[in-house]
């Protein structure tokens, strides 16, 4: 039994090693691919079992899941990441370890009392919340069941925060391991809520429930459950000192909270635009909420591939620069992790927008052209808000969270004005796509533009805006390919099955982007000279 504990504490320890900021990304890049094609699988699924047979029951889903989540943005998530880390590395550098891990236990604490206080919350105020703000316009039976899943869903908040917080500190210190496994576990949750809990569950001859679309609820908060145990699992061997206590009186406490409200308020308004779109799209006819989540869900899956992944394993370096007042190794880490994300987003973008019929195939035998109609008019924010986390880790690097906030406010508020404006237009749900995307291009334009005169114009440099140029020009011969690939190789139909799909999704993907790789590296830009190099490694290996 000793032996068994020692091998599980080594395999930990040895998963728990220090990233640098190229394996952090890659690990993270790639833990976010694997989430992404469960999630892909998990509404496959949901599609193949619901959507034609069912469409009201999945538009409630879909609406059950919106005021849990947005409690869990506003009180949580992103916020307390790019709050808490800035004040944990600065009590660390400091050498004060004691109040460090004081003010993790008083956060870890504080954000599972008020969680938990929400969650009950939302239990008891379900029927109104659905009925009024999420679900107008739902039946009366996909009403009922919105609220029934709501219910079960709203733990979700309250476990979600302890992983946060867990998982933040597992950032702080470049562990990024287990806080990478977190999310796909939570996704292996919802598929066995789809394949297994929606036949009911049964203990010892009783009945717990039917089953249907509410063992995907169950499978949903099974998932939160998993994703909890992974992270807590990746505290071994960090040293964590947990307290159960609240220490007011701890400076980095403190500084926290300063941090925390106006970064949740950025989160928060961020998600009222999406509490809007599902009033809404709700009342688009059946199937339309559904179509519209499923299209962000998929334009989501490259933002976090990309955005995500690469600002999270940059920002610790960023705020241990800004830390030790090396603004100009600040600026330098800075500009490589932008240029990195909009390389990488712009063809990206450009290859969701043309095979977006083929995408949308994935998720549902034969496709489906309001879905695909729908994922067009998000391209503009796949790049933008792939550009946007790290556009604003640039102002929390400097424990700056109210920029930002106004910032957001204000694109925000225009996305919400276009959406509102769109919808009475008749412009349909692709409209509140269209209006996502030119929301997020406004907020990174006044973002950068901030951020640069901060630094008095030395952070987005001549040099810079001429590598952004070529990588513009070299996303213009990818746009013209991957747009001539689509016709070389159309959606048939008979194109009704995920291997008719895939080998042709593959061969556009890898063509626009290999074209566009050659345009990058003709026209001089550093981001292709590690891929060349790779390239030539595998190419000529085996004549050396």
């Amino acid at each position: 039994m000793k032996m068994k504990k020692l091998k599980f504490k080594s395999v930990v320890a040895m998963a728990n090693a220090k990233l640098s900021i190229k394996s952090a990304a890659i690990l993270l890049a790639g833990s976010t691919l694997v989430s992404a094609l469960l999630g892909i699988f998990r509404d496959r699924l949901l599609n193949s079992y619901y959507l034609k047979t069912y469409p009201t029951g999945i538009d409630a889903y879909t609406a059950a899941f919106t005021i849990p989540d947005f409690m869990f943005f506003i009180l949580t998530s992103g916020a307390l990441a790019v709050s808490f880390i800035p004040v944990f590395n600065e009590r660390l550098m400091k050498g004060n370890k004691k109040s460090a891990w004081d003010l993790s236990s008083s956060i870890l604490n504080l954000m599972a009392l008020i969680t938990f206080v929400a969650s009950v919350l939302i239990m008891i105020f379900a029927g109104p919340l659905v009925r009024y703000i999420v679900g107008p316009g739902l039946d009366e039976s996909g009403t009922i069941l919105a609220i029934n899943m709501m219910r079960v869903i709203a733990i979700n908040p309250f476990l979600f925060s302890i992983s946060t917080v867990i998982s933040s500190i597992q950032q702080a210190l470049g562990r990024f391991v287990f806080y990478a496994l977190a999310p796909a576990l939570y996704n292996v949750g919802i598929l066995i809520g789809i394949t297994v809990f929606t036949d009911g569950i049964n203990i010892f001859g009783f009945q717990l429930f039917e089953g249907g679309i509410m063992g995907v609820a169950i499978g949903v908060a099974f998932g939160a459950v998993l994703q909890l145990l992974t992270s807590l699992v990746g505290l071994f061997g960090l040293g964590f000192d947990y307290q159960f206590k609240i220490d007011w009186k701890n400076r980095g406490f403190r500084n926290v909270l300063k941090l925390l409200p106006a970064r949740s308020l950025d989160q928060g308004i961020d998600y009222v635009n999406t509490i809007i779109s599902t009033n809404l799209s709700s009342r688009m006819g059946a199937g339309a909420l559904r179509s519209f989540q499923q299209a962000s869900s998929l334009h989501q899956m490259p933002v976090s591939l990309i955005g995500v992944a690469i600002s999270t394993a940059f920002f610790p370096q960023l705020t241990e620069e800004l830390g030790e007042g090396k603004e100009e190794k600040f600026n330098a880490t800075f500009r490589t992790a932008l240029r990195m994300i909009i390389w990488i987003a712009l063809p990206i973008s450009i290859i969701a927008f043309f095979a977006r019929g083929y995408v949308v195939s994935f998720i549902m035998n034969g496709g489906d052209a309001l879905i695909s109609t729908i994922l067009g008019s998000f391209v503009v924010a796949i790049f933008a808000q792939s550009v946007f986390h790290i556009a604003s880790r640039g102002f929390y690097a400097y424990q700056d969270t109210k920029t930002p906030l106004l910032v957001s406010i204000f694109a925000i508020g225009s996305t919400i004005l276009l959406s509102a404006l769109f919808y009475k237009l008749g412009y349909g749900p692709e409209g509140l796509g269209w209006a996502q995307s030119i929301g997020a291009l406004a907020e990174i334009i006044v973002l950068l533009v901030i951020l640069n005169r901060r630094s008095k114009g030395s952070l987005l440099d001549k040099t810079f805006w001429k590598n952004v140029k070529k990588m513009l020009f070299a996303g213009l011969v990818a746009a013209c390919v991957s747009y001539s690939m689509t016709k070389f190789l159309p959606l048939m139909f008979n194109d009704n099955s995920f291997i008719s799909i895939f080998p042709k999704f593959c061969t556009i993907t890898i063509v626009s982007l290999s074209s566009y790789v050659a345009a990058s590296y003709f026209l001089d830009l550093d981001e292709t000279k590690p891929v060349v190099e790779k390239l030539k490694k595998i190419i000529f290996r085996n004549t050396e």
